[in-house]
């Protein structure tokens, strides 16, 4: 895990945000619950919910994905941004949502018995069906 501090947001800047690390690597979840809300694979990493700071959080709408989750996106643009496990021991945020260069790298693929039909995984990277 890297430390160091990102910052990222969604498309209409609406929400914005600092975290601090250290950052879990990326992880890529091709749940159908995850390809339903993104429209295709989720790619997020981690952090500790203390290292986070959100502004603009007004704009975050809460959708209850799971039983065990809520992901937080933009109510005005829509973009995902956020997934809070009840746990509450980390909140996942969405990789595309991060302003570059991140520096960070993927480490694995969960989930891929429920990956689409129209993609393969190719990149070499480990693959589970849960995690």
């Amino acid at each position: 895990m890297a430390e160091k501090t990102l910052t990222g947001g969604c498309a209409c800047g609406a929400v914005a945000y600092a975290a601090t690390g250290p950052f879990r690597p990326v992880i890529f979840c091709h749940c159908k619950s995850c390809r339903r809300q993104s429209g295709h694979i989720v790619a997020a990493t981690a952090v500790a919910p203390g290292d986070l700071t959100v502004h603009g959080s007004e704009n975050l709408t809460d959708w209850r994905a799971t039983d065990n989750a809520t992901r937080q996106f933009c109510a005005i643009c829509g973009s995902v941004l956020f997934w809070r496990p009840d746990h509450g021991e980390h909140v996942s945020i969405m990789a595309g949502t991060l302003d570059q260069p991140t520096g960070l790298n993927a480490s694995y693929h969960m989930r891929v018995s429920e990956k689409s039909d129209y993609y393969e995984i190719t990149d070499g990277l480990p693959e589970h069906d849960l995690l």
